[in-house]
């Protein structure tokens, strides 16, 4: 299994493709993540699913693009992609700010959604990991978020209960995507887009819940309890305003749980899809 590049919108964006015989799902990471997130999915799913993991535009390997800053200009860029695949209908995968951008995927393409799996989703209320308040602002942001090895043992921190969590394969991701030219600073373009010294832009998660209440396809909603980036409220605040959605609850879980319990992911995942 090979990583591909494709343009869209004049930007280089990489995607993996399990080509898995059942029905075809799109998997999309974190802020400052990458494709390699997934890759305890591929190695049990990819041969039952055709996963479909990518690098959103200025993350991983992926190039910028100025018209990927928002949520819903990053699920433009992903819909472009699933059109390039030739993917009509697709089940959505995210976690925290690829479940953002999956919910306006949903929203801007129901009838393509066959199903919605939203794990520790950002832009569902105000709260976030304290860090995150201070890197938006000018300057401190800057000097926070300097790459270097201190960088990579922050989000390792922030991102898993258990650092044993993180494979090594996941390791040398976030080592390459800390050091990658340009990144930090989309890391907090990004991030202040979103997030403001109060938390998360109200707008933002405002928007997140009037499109909850109208969603119609099967919604799941996974929330680690020891998330220290986003809290487990948020989830249960979502559940509550999406009529039908089931709500898992992941004890001795944090921020990413397809890493830190991916046995348990990878078997709601095959209970949802297959």
């Amino acid at each position: 299994m090979s990583d591909t590049f494709v343009s869209i919108n004049g930007a280089r964006i990489r995607y993996r493709d399990s080509g898995g015989e059942g029905p075809a799902v799109l998997m999309t990471h974190g802020i400052g993540e990458s494709l390699e997130f997934w890759h305890r999915q591929f190695d049990d799913l990819g041969q039952s699913l055709r996963l479909i993991a990518w690098d959103m535009p200025g993350h991983g390997l992926s190039d910028e693009s100025a018209d990927a800053m928002s949520l819903e200009g990053q699920a433009d860029v992903a819909w472009k992609l699933l059109d390039q695949l030739a993917v009509e209908r697709v089940h959505l995968v995210g976690n925290s700010l690829g479940a953002a951008m999956s919910l306006r995927m949903a929203d801007q393409m129901p009838a393509r959604v066959g199903s919605l799996v939203l794990a520790n989703s950002a832009a569902l209320g105000a709260d976030v990991f304290g860090a995150f308040k201070l890197m938006a602002l000018p300057w401190l942001g800057e000097l926070m978020n300097k790459p270097g090895p201190m960088a990579v043992a922050q989000q390792i921190k922030a991102i898993v209960l258990r650092p044993e969590a993180i494979t090594p394969l996941v390791r040398a991701a976030i080592e390459r995507n800390v050091r990658r030219p340009g990144a930090a600073a989309h890391f907090l373009s990004q991030l202040r887009a979103m997030t403001t010294l109060r938390g998360q832009r109200r707008e933002v998660w405002t928007r997140s819940h009037q499109i909850l209440t109208s969603l119609r396809m099967p919604t799941r909603i996974v929330h680690g309890e020891q998330d220290v980036v986003l809290p487990v409220a948020h989830s249960v605040t979502a559940h509550g305003l999406c009529s039908g959605s089931e709500l898992v609850r992941l004890q001795d879980c944090g921020h990413t749980p397809q890493l830190e319990q991916p046995e348990v992911f990878n078997a709601l995942l095959r209970k949802w899809l297959l």
